[in-house]
């Protein structure tokens, strides 16, 4: 006998169950989408100590040096039984020049503003005059090799020379102590700038020349569209070179030749014996020099074009 067998159809599933797995899936979607509001505050803290530490990298250094400084200033004022003037007494002394330091009590008796303006005008009209010579030279000697092999060896053999040295040719020539002064600046200054420029030139690519020749350039257009843009960053190198040597010469320059300025103060103030003028006067060139040097740096940064790498 053949017993049936009857399947029920299957039941329904409720309609919760039914949308169970949707629901599933829309939490697990939900789950894995980031959270937008944590991750900025997670990551706020890092941040701020970040900046913190290259703040306190930047300026702790330059703070323990100068500490360092005051500290043997310090030392080396009480070895010496008072003769070197403590760094308190220097402060003290300094804000009462720089109190007014633009009076005028005769031609030999000026503030230390008038001192240092008029070093500044002397070095700006020698290193003026040395590059308006040395910078053209230098693209000349360094565009032919004719006068390449024909200038280096005079270069050679005066620019090792003293700049202190030049002065009493100055002195013969120009009958001036501030012609004087000017002369050795520019002598002083004209090397760098002539040295840098000419090897400017001669590390411009071969293949920049080849072009030039090609396309039937003139000199002109070879020297403006070509050599000044790839020579500018050494030109600007020798500027800054050229200036920093200025201002030490002019100092002492301005030692021996007298008259208003920098140097001349300084060594007016060792003939009256006043040692704390003297320290503050070193202070007053670094930080001129220091001034100088950063802003020469900032326009050199400006002009320097980095290769990009692919």
């Amino acid at each position: 006998m053949v017993s049936a067998v009857f399947h029920s159809p299957p039941a329904a599933l409720p309609a919760d169950a039914a949308a169970a797995p949707a629901r599933s899936t829309a939490v697990q979607a939900e789950a894995r989408k980031p959270a937008p509001a944590s991750a900025p505050a997670a990551r706020a803290p890092r941040d701020w100590a970040a900046l913190s530490r290259s703040f306190w990298m930047a300026v702790l250094p330059p703070l323990c040096g100068l500490g360092l400084l005051i500290g043997l200033w310090a030392v080396v004022s009480t070895t010496t039984g008072g003769n070197i003037p403590s760094p308190r007494e220097t402060w003290v002394q300094a804000l009462e020049i720089f109190s007014s330091p633009f009076y005028r009590n005769g031609p030999n008796d000026q503030g230390v503003g008038w001192n240092v303006l008029m070093s500044l005008e002397r070095v700006a009209i020698g290193f003026g005059l040395a590059a308006l010579v040395g910078i053209p030279a230098g693209f000349v000697i360094g565009r032919f090799s004719f006068l390449s092999r024909m200038f280096n060896p005079l270069i050679s053999l005066l620019r090792p020379v003293s700049p202190l040295a030049w002065l009493p040719i100055g002195l013969l020539v120009f009958k001036g102590a501030n012609p004087a002064a000017i002369w050795t600046i520019f002598i002083c200054s004209i090397w760098p700038m002539v040295i840098n420029t000419a090897v400017g030139v001669q590390r411009v690519p071969q293949d920049y020349m080849n072009v030039a020749r090609v396309l039937n350039l003139s000199e002109w257009k070879i020297a403006t569209k070509i050599l000044f843009p790839a020579v500018l960053p050494y030109m600007l190198t020798g500027v800054r070179l050229a200036v920093g040597t200025a201002w030490l010469v002019i100092v002492a320059a301005e030692m021996l030749t007298g008259g208003v300025g920098i140097g001349f103060w300084v060594w007016d103030e060792w003939n009256n014996l006043n040692v704390k003028n003297i320290i503050i006067a070193i202070f007053v060139i670094g930080i001129v020099g220091l001034a100088l040097e950063f802003a020469l740096i900032k326009l050199a940064t400006a002009f320097t074009f980095e290769e990009v790498k692919a």
